[in-house]
């Protein structure tokens, strides 16, 4: 399960990665209209964000601290920044993940989702890795609606 979740995290934040390139016009990424309100610049900035609190803070002990209004808040940060950031969570979660032990995986997970029920941490980690894949989505739709 480690292996697999490793892998997904790693393959989705390369393709945002990708994604995040292909603009063409990097002002794109912050575009938003009446009906998309999250540009994909915000998306990085949040999806970072997420990451770093729930696997590198949660798990690994990193000492994030997050600011979630200006993930969805600031403008116009720079692409190499964002991508700068996308390649440092990946080196969070390969450390991260690397440091917790299988038999950790079906433990009661500490962190509470919105309903606050109890629930493992191998079905923790998967929500996690399902928010980062809704969001790639999101972002991959948002690139061929507006560049």
């Amino acid at each position: 399960m480690l292996d697999s979740l490793k892998f997904l995290f790693k393959r989705d934040l390369l393709k945002l990665k990708e994604e995040i390139l292909s603009y063409t016009d990097e002002s794109t990424m912050w575009k938003v209209d009446n009906n998309i309100t999250n540009s994909t610049g915000n998306l990085c900035l949040h999806l970072v964000g997420n990451l770093n609190t729930f696997i590198g803070v949660g798990y690994g002990n990193t000492g994030y601290i997050r600011n979630r209004d200006a993930e969805f808040t600031l403008k116009n940060v720079d692409r190499a920044a964002m991508l700068k950031q996308i390649d440092d969570v990946i080196i969070v979660i390969e450390d991260t993940l690397n440091n917790i032990e299988a038999s950790d995986l079906e433990k009661d997970c500490t962190i509470r989702l919105f309903n606050n029920e109890k629930k493992s941490n191998t079905y923790f980690l998967i929500h996690i890795a399902s928010h980062l894949a809704y969001h790639l989505g999101q972002i991959n739709y948002h690139r061929r609606f507006f560049d």
